[in-house]
């Protein structure tokens, strides 16, 4: 009795463990094309394929339509459109490279260009000023601060 008692708690673990588990959707074509879809929960910053959340309310639904879509024989293009259409273009983990997305793909090598130049026009204008020239000292005040130095110098010795 105390062996079937171990048994069925372990079968019973076993249930609550599978219970746990993420979607089952992970065959390659939702992979393929999840990757292209950002996951919309608010929580992560994952793509539709590799988000693990449990029970996430965006991802695991996505993942059941694109598999169900991809089932009915659709493109990855057609699943992904049919996303933006819904969504729009959150819908998608990077932006086009087009019209006004062109400037986010594009900024980051602008900004690294600017910085550039400004640090080149700082060096270009820190070598072109002249320091002022040092100030005329007469020989006598020289001769003053120089007989003070040795007279220093011989109190340390």
């Amino acid at each position: 009795m105390p062996r079937l008692l171990s048994k069925l708690s372990l079968i019973l673990a076993a249930a609550l463990c599978l219970a746990q588990s993420s979607s089952d959707v992970t065959n390659p074509n939702v992979r393929r094309v999840g990757e292209r879809l950002a996951c919309l929960c608010g929580s992560c910053k994952n793509t539709v394929a590799t988000c693990v959340m449990l029970g996430c309310h965006y991802s695991s639904p996505a993942k059941e339509k694109i598999a169900k879509m991809a089932a009915e024989g659709k493109s990855d293009q057609e699943i992904v459109d049919s996303f933006v259409k819904a969504e729009g273009l959150k819908a998608l983990a990077m932006p086009p490279a087009e019209g006004f997305s062109l400037l986010s793909w594009t900024m980051p090598f602008i900004a690294i260009g600017l910085g550039l130049l400004a640090i080149l026009a700082f060096v270009k204008q820190k070598r072109q000023t002249v320091p002022a020239a040092a100030p005329q000292i007469d020989k006598a005040t020289l001769d003053r601060y120089h007989d003070q130095i040795e007279k220093d110098l011989a109190k340390l010795d």
